[in-house]
């Protein structure tokens, strides 16, 4: 193989890796903006899990300040404040999304 083939070659293999992968990555962008929004899981209960996407793994840092904004938003238009029963966090590996998952009570 001369340099021009094997510079065509590994251009070729490239190519064919980013359109291979592409759809799959731009499912994980837009699926780290989805949140489940608030959810009863009784009816004092409630629950909010937003999926988290960050490069090469773990939990985007703002993943859980966002769904304790949307929690405090939902029990301030009750004149209530936020009490969290459970947090987890979830990290993402490489491929796979992280999650955010807050369970509280407005009270």
């Amino acid at each position: 193989m001369n340099q021009a083939t094997t510079i065509l070659t590994c251009s070729a293999l490239l190519e064919a890796y980013i359109l291979k992968y592409i759809p799959f990555a731009l499912a994980l962008l837009l699926s780290g903006c989805a949140s489940s929004g608030v959810v009863p899981l009784t009816s004092e209960k409630f629950m909010i899990s937003k999926n988290t996407v960050k490069f090469g793994g773990g939990i985007s840092a703002s993943a859980a300040s966002e769904v304790h904004e949307e929690a405090n938003d939902f029990c301030s238009k009750q004149g209530k404040k936020v009490e969290t029963i459970d947090l987890q966090l979830t990290p993402g590996r490489v491929g796979s999304a992280g999650a955010v998952t807050l369970q509280f009570r407005c009270t």
